[in-house]
């Protein structure tokens, strides 16, 4: 059932968008046509408003570890600025989510970060489009993490009661609706950024890296991350400021700004090239239960952390999976859909697909999904079931795309 909306929603509606339900709230799916926009990704630069994901502040002395229990890296790693990708897993390895994981500058109190950011660039003599800094600030470290849609509730209290459980000194905040987030993507986003920001320190992050910066006048946290594959930003700024920053990219009218404006389904389309999962349909813990290792996620688990699901983990690495996430191109005329069986040729189910699509860019029909280990072989030819049908495909290795 959809009951959110994106502090966008009505500046989309007035754009034309199309929308859809996902993970509980009202998105646009497309804003002009999907091959559009994912094209202008691809060769230009294309921003979406991805504010559907959570945002989860933890701070105080015991937040690392808090965080380091209950997420698969080594989030004892990061310092102000740096980020990391990680599963959240259950006490069986399977993965309930997948997150990234920002340290924020020390000493700002979670459920506070985004009117934090704003104080931090409340110097009235300052230029208002430059830099905040990340320094100058001390005490406790804060950090905030992303769940996807819909599973910002679920882990705020899973955090709280294991925070409770384990007798931990960290405060917890749901502050999803504090934020709006916005993912800058393509070849062009850095200029684009660049643009907006009036050059500066935001443009010259490293991957995984972030900073505060003011993005058309508004404190926002800037991290060069992405979904898509191509260079890009992913921009959460204060909720009230959403308009001023999408407007810096789209412009105010219906093509007068750099970024063409993209919907969910480019950005589906575009993950897909790139073998990149979809939480609640490449792994789900009651529909689809997967650990990272089945996932072929492992570069995340770091088996020296004491996270929970640790032991169950650490069994599985050393005895190796049954079906492990790869990709299939068909050789023959179709479309592969998630739920699709995969076999060898001969009717014999080797694995089911979790994702599908017709590729854009390659204008190839690609899926995803989950292959039994013996069968997984880069170019090896099997068959997607499709429609009753055997189809035949070779086996590809994510990602489709050289990028």
């Amino acid at each position: 059932m959809t009951d959110r909306q994106p502090p966008l929603h009505e500046t989309h509606d007035a754009r034309g968008a199309k929308f859809t339900d996902f993970g509980g709230w009202e998105m646009p799916v497309e804003f002009d046509s999907i091959r559009e926009e994912h094209a202008a990704v691809r060769e230009s630069v294309g921003v979406f408003d991805v504010s559907h994901m959570g945002e989860i502040e933890v701070s105080g002395p015991d937040a690392a570890a808090l965080l380091d229990r209950l997420t698969t890296n080594d989030v004892t790693a990061l310092d102000p600025g740096d980020s990391q990708y990680a599963a959240i897993t259950n006490e069986e390895g399977v993965m309930l989510d997948d997150t990234v994981v920002y340290r924020l500058p020390d000493g700002i109190e979670a459920g506070t970060a985004a009117s934090a950011l704003v104080d931090l660039g409340a110097d009235p003599d300052a230029d208002p489009d430059a830099d905040i800094a990340l320094d100058g600030t001390s005490g406790d470290p804060a950090y905030l993490f992303v769940p996807n849609a819909g599973h910002d509730d679920r882990m705020y209290d899973r955090w709280v009661a294991h925070r409770d459980e384990w007798g931990l000194d960290a405060t917890v905040a749901n502050a999803t609706d504090d934020w709006a987030m916005l993912a800058v993507q393509g070849p062009d986003a850095a200029a684009a950024l660049d643009d907006a920001t009036d050059g500066g320190a935001a443009t010259g992050l490293s991957k995984f890296e972030a900073t505060a910066a003011a993005v058309a006048g508004a404190p926002s946290w800037v991290a060069r991350t992405g979904y898509t594959g191509e260079d890009g930003f992913e921009i959460m700024c204060p909720a009230a400021d959403a308009a001023a920053v999408w407007e810096a990219f789209v412009g105010e009218d219906a093509a007068d700004g750099p970024a063409q404006p993209c919907g969910l389904g480019a950005r589906d389309t575009l993950r897909m090239e790139m073998g990149y999962l979809l939480s609640g349909q490449d792994f789900d813990p009651e529909r689809e239960p997967r650990t990272p290792y089945e996932a072929d996620i492992g570069f995340v688990v770091d088996l020296d952390t004491e996270f929970v699901g640790r032991d169950a983990l650490a069994a599985q690495r050393e005895a190796g999976v049954d079906e492990r996430f790869v990709g299939v191109r068909l050789l023959d005329r179709g479309v592969p859909r998630g739920g699709y069986a995969v076999t060898d040729g001969d009717l014999t189910r080797i694995g089911q697909l979790t994702s599908g699509t017709m590729s854009p860019t390659l204008d190839e029909p690609i899926g995803l999904g989950y292959l039994h280990e013996s069968f997984i072989e880069a170019g090896a030819e099997v068959s997607v079931v499709v429609r009753g049908d055997e189809k035949r495909a070779e086996i590809v290795v994510p990602p489709f795309l050289d990028r």
